[in-house]
């Protein structure tokens, strides 16, 4: 497809936008607030069960109708429209950007009919796949069910099953055990193996080309352990795989009706909906695994319908571009108030900074602005005791998204309740802050000598006015998952329209790893005369030294 490049730096509203971003730093929110008693509901957002309140972050009414001018300037409308008409929208790759196609229901043809037919025959298959090895009804090779599932993947191949896995694991009660090996370092799996009984154990390879380094370093290692000890002919009852490569599957021993398709029209961070998803089907059940499909295409068509001003993924991509680029906020902290959500800034890690981590827009050209926050996170009380610090009186400065779950994921609600009292208490405090008079008067109430309080007051002094958006939801369910990945999927390309960049290619991440293919023979082999960078060499003596030091 043509794409015409008119991303944000170069439309009127942008200049337009910094003038109402010097305006309203002068504002603190709390005045925002005082200003307009009905702030609170008139910056708040609903789809379905998700609330997004944004009366927090430091904008008004104005400003937010030139960053919905900006989507508009931008040709948002005609990017998703694409995207759903599966027009190659990643021009770099030439190729199709169709997540969306994969959480689609029977008669949405979102891709063409063929694709549709394809995506849901394989959804098929996959699913009674995974509820055989759930039930026990596809054994091992000793007759034996599967207690244990190891998937073994790397970056979009591990890390949304393993978040899933986790955040869901209320809904994992009778299914086999689940552990997700990515690095190559080999000290996960050997802890995963080594309480491992081979004869209940299935181990899932997760990997487009079957030529991912990590992933087939940590396969051939647990092919070999397993091979150990209950032979070769053992192998292919216990090995699935995810990929395109049937040669490699066919040397590896991958038994051929455990395998499972992958399309190049899906980026890895953006296959969680896919085959990818497989030891999360297994975990929480096929039907669980539907609702969380749905709970995707649930935000798809509120993506794809909704105005600008209410559309929540539009709303929070827009207000990311207004932190980044007009507040100069280069950091976005995620922070679930639901400890079974801990691994979903590492997630959201990957799906926004691989994304949209660019220099260069559409057209090849220097990109006219800073792109991708820094994004991070914890679950909220630990980072409460860890680095709100910084959040509230540093000088480094962060925007926040805050994830409240109202009913606890475990039956414990009145635990939650404290959960919710302190989210809600953080993110007041992040907004008001305290003044310097109201230190003062708190410290003289409390009857110490002038002096002291003279010296103690800028300490305790917060500024108040920390962009915080609250995301509101009834319970921690694989819909409710779904509907958070869809929001963010869609809240990144809202970025990258804006930005002019491609949110789906990801060339920064091939030059490490043809580095690693290049330098491995002279770590390996130190005395074998391979080549390897001069400034290295004094390093690579010094592992070769310790290293043998270790073998002696």
């Amino acid at each position: 497809m043509n794409l015409v490049i008119h991303p944000g730096p170069l439309t009127p509203q942008w200049a337009e936008l910094e003038a109402q971003a010097a305006r309203l730093m002068a504002a603190p929110v709390a005045e925002l607030f005082a200003r307009d008693p009905g702030r609170a509901a008139r910056f708040e957002r609903r789809c379905g069960e998700l609330v997004l309140d944004f009366s927090r972050q430091r904008v008004d009414e104005v400003a937010l109708g030139k960053l919905v001018q900006l989507a508009g300037a931008a040709g948002l409308r005609a990017r998703i429209d694409a995207m759903f008409a599966g027009e190659h929208i990643n021009t770099t790759e030439d190729r199709a950007v169709l997540h969306v196609a994969l959480r689609q229901r029977r008669g949405a043809a979102i891709g063409g009919a063929q694709i549709e037919r394809e995506v849901l025959e394989e959804r098929a298959r996959m699913l009674r796949f995974a509820t055989q090895v759930r039930d026990g009804t596809l054994r091992g090779s000793g007759g034996a069910g599967f207690r244990l599932v190891v998937n073994i993947g790397i970056g979009g191949s591990d890390l949304g099953p393993a978040m899933g896995v986790q955040a869901l694991h209320a809904y994992c009660a009778g299914a086999p055990r689940c552990e997700f090996v990515s690095n190559i370092d080999g000290n996960h799996l050997a802890e995963v193996l080594q309480a491992a009984d081979p004869a209940t154990t299935l181990f899932i390879v997760a990997s487009k080309t079957f030529t991912t380094l990590e992933t087939l370093t940590n396969a051939r290692t647990a092919r070999a352990w397993l091979a150990g000890r209950l032979g070769e002919s053992a192998v292919p009852a216990h090995f699935a795989a995810v990929s395109v490569n049937h040669r490699a599957m066919d040397e590896f021993g991958v038994h051929p009706q455990y395998r499972f398709q992958m399309w190049d029209w899906v980026g890895g961070r953006y296959s969680i909906w896919s085959s990818i998803g497989v030891t999360l089907a297994i975990a929480i059940g096929a039907q669980q695994f539907e609702s969380f499909l749905a709970g995707g295409q649930e935000l798809d068509e509120h993506f794809r319908a909704a105005p600008w001003t209410e559309n929540l993924p539009v709303l929070m991509g827009l207000l990311s571009v207004w932190n980044i680029n007009f507040l100069r906020l280069p950091t976005l902290a995620v922070l679930p108030y639901d400890d079974s959500l801990r691994r979903f800034p590492a997630y959201l890690q990957q799906l926004q900074m691989e994304s949209n981590g660019k220099s260069v827009m559409l057209d090849g050209t220097p990109v006219r602005c800073d792109t991708s926050p820094v994004l991070w996170g914890e679950p909220g009380n630990n980072g409460q005791h860890s680095f709100f610090q910084l959040l509230h009186q540093g000088s480094l400065r962060a925007a926040c998204d805050f994830l409240l779950p109202v009913r606890s994921s475990c039956g414990n609600q009145p635990q939650q309740d404290l959960a919710i009292a302190s989210c809600l208490a953080q993110a007041e405090a992040l907004m008001r802050g305290r003044s310097a008079e109201e230190v003062r008067e708190e410290l003289t109430r409390s009857g110490l000598p002038a002096r002291q309080i003279e010296t103690l007051v800028p300490h305790k002094v917060h500024p108040g006015s920390r962009p915080a958006t609250l995301l509101v939801f009834r319970r921690l369910d694989p819909a409710t998952l779904g509907r958070l990945i869809a929001l963010y999927e869609h809240f990144v390309l809202t970025q990258s329209v804006i930005w002019g960049i491609n949110a789906y290619d990801q060339w920064g991440v091939e030059l490490g790893k043809k580095l690693t293919e290049q330098l491995a023979p002279a770590v390996q082999e130190p005395r074998g005369g391979h080549p390897a960078p001069a400034n290295l060499q004094r390093l690579l003596d010094t592992v070769a030294a310790w290293r043998d030091e270790g073998a002696a």
